[in-house]
């Protein structure tokens, strides 16, 4: 399938990123443009997902707050975190969200994995996770938003993040586990490579 990729090198403000995605959504269903993937920064900016609520925002003079369509709670994104959003046209993709959610943690695992990183899923928290320690720490956020079977939003790594930047919230909704970097677990890749390796596992679980 012919998929534009899309590589930003600059900080992207969300909700600019947020607009660019809904607008290739509408495209995308009226058969105007092709399936994206999108490989970003943020801006420091907290989010809310649609199952977030107000009392676990603890700071809101932190950062900028944006109420956001995708699923999921609270989460931050800024400096040192890996975002990659996709849309995906899941009338020729086939219309199974969990199947979509699944196939995106193995994407994130996958990619983990070529690092050696061993993470997996909780199919009580979405998200990723690695242990360390006996202790469990999420490495990546997802939220995903389908709309007239248009699949958008994606997830976000966690690569060199100053987790202090997670103190005025309370992350996903989840208290009780802390988050952890990519460089806590191994040295970090060139931003390059990770990139291409991101993008490999992609075409390896979604097109082959």
């Amino acid at each position: 399938m012919n998929i534009e990729i899309k590589i930003s090198k600059k900080p992207i403000e969300y909700k600019a990123a947020v607009d660019y995605l809904e607008e290739r959504a509408l495209n995308i269903h009226q058969n105007k443009q092709g399936e994206l993937i999108w490989i970003l920064e943020h801006q420091d900016v907290y989010t809310c997902g649609t199952s977030g609520k107000d009392e676990e925002l603890l700071d809101p003079e932190k950062f900028p707050i944006f109420k956001s369509n995708r699923g999921g709670k609270w989460t931050y994104h800024g400096k040192g975190q890996k975002v990659v959003y996709f849309v995906l046209d899941m009338n020729v993709r086939g219309k199974e969200i969990k199947k979509l959610v699944r196939n995106v943690e193995k994407w994130i695992m996958e990619t983990l994995n070529e690092y050696k990183i061993t993470s997996h899923n909780d199919p009580e928290n979405v998200g990723i996770w690695v242990k360390k320690n006996n202790l469990e720490y999420k490495i990546a956020a997802i939220g995903i938003k389908v709309k007239k079977w248009i699949a958008y939003h994606g997830f976000a790594l966690n690569l060199d993040v100053d987790k202090t930047n997670y103190d005025g919230i309370i992350p996903c909704g989840i208290s009780s586990k802390g988050i952890i970097n990519f460089s806590e677990m191994q040295t970090l890749p060139s931003e390059d490579e990770l990139n291409q390796v991101i993008l490999n596992k992609f075409k390896k679980i979604f097109t082959d």
